[in-house]
């Protein structure tokens, strides 16, 4: 398998599992269509092509022409400079290395992050809260995302790897979308009564198990062990964390209780203010479980190593 079919295959893997159903991508992918085509032509000398077919701006190929053969693969949920000194320092030692594969962005997959944030605004209606409201609630969080990025330096791993000439690749929406994908049907499937039962449900995941065992498991963040489950909306794709608005309108649309990889501290709050219940499974145990499942799903039949570092631990579910 080549870097372009790896990234393809996994690309495609992310729209399956995407949790705005495939209708809802390739509506979005056609309207880009339709704005690249509106552009005058130094506009479109200047637009990401990529996004015509790829509807996750956070995930792309980072370094590589994308033709040479892949047959081991370094993966890990942070990838930077250190990291890809790690890898150079691998195959210095003899050890076979032909590509490395970050969860999270790197470069202009990175910078683009706010791009990804407004799939949030379909999942949401999904769940109840009124279009209108979520994607006015969308905008002005993305573009706040979008200041805080603007500074960044986040190129340097990109030019890491170029100097090294290390093929590099991030992976993140697509990965998300399948833990999202993963625990809500088990959780609409297993219809924890309590939010104890849903800890349960999630220490019975082996990644979730494991960071257990580590100190870093699934919590109650806010409720009680006693408390009804009732409507769960797991919230773990979309780029980063929405609005802190928005919890007024899940609790109108009947949503009581939140599973999470992480909340900040102001947006607990106004979940606090609108009576939710919140559940924090785990970051890195949860980009963990979509790495893992998304690895499945791409590299299934090719025969491609996988070699773990920066907090990814290989667990497959391919028998």
């Amino acid at each position: 398998m080549t870097l372009r079919e790896l990234y393809q295959r996994a690309i495609e893997t992310g729209i399956a599992h995407d949790p705005r159903g495939r209708d809802a991508v390739n509506k979005e992918l056609r309207r880009l269509e339709k704005d690249y085509q509106d552009l005058k032509k130094e506009e479109q000398d200047l637009f990401d092509r990529e996004s015509l077919q790829n509807p996750y701006a956070d995930s792309r190929i980072l370094h590589g022409n994308g033709n040479g053969e892949v047959q081991r693969v370094l993966v890990g949920i942070d990838i930077e400079v250190g990291e890809l000194l790690l890898a150079d320092r691998l195959r210095e030692r003899g050890e076979k290395i032909d590509l490395v594969i970050a969860h999270h962005p790197e470069g202009m997959a990175f910078a683009n992050l706010p791009a990804v944030m407004y799939m949030q605004s379909d999942i949401l209606s999904r769940f109840g809260v009124p279009i209108n409201i979520a994607e006015d609630l969308m905008e002005g969080r993305a573009k706040e995302i979008e200041r805080r990025l603007m500074p960044v330096n986040h190129s340097r791993a990109v030019d890491a790897a170029r100097l090294l000439d290390i093929p590099f690749l991030c992976l993140h929406t697509p990965a998300d979308n399948m833990v999202v994908t993963f625990l809500q049907r088990m959780f609409d499937e297993q219809a924890p009564y309590t939010l104890s039962d849903v800890i349960d449900i999630l220490n019975a995941v082996p990644e979730y198990r494991e960071s257990q065992k580590n100190g870093a498991g699934p919590r109650i963040l806010q409720g009680s062990k006693a408390r009804r489950a009732g409507k769960i909306f797991v919230d773990m794709t979309g780029g980063t964390e929405g609005s802190k608005d928005i919890f007024k309108s899940l609790t109108t649309a009947g949503v009581n209780t939140i599973v999470g990889m992480h909340i900040s501290e102001e947006h607990r709050k106004e979940a606090e203010k609108n009576h939710l219940n919140i559940v924090i499974a785990g970051h890195i145990s949860s980009d963990n479980l979509g790495m893992n499942l998304l690895i499945d799903a791409s590299l299934e039949g090719s025969g491609i190593d996988v070699l773990s570092c920066s907090g990814f631990s290989r667990i497959s579910r391919s028998s």
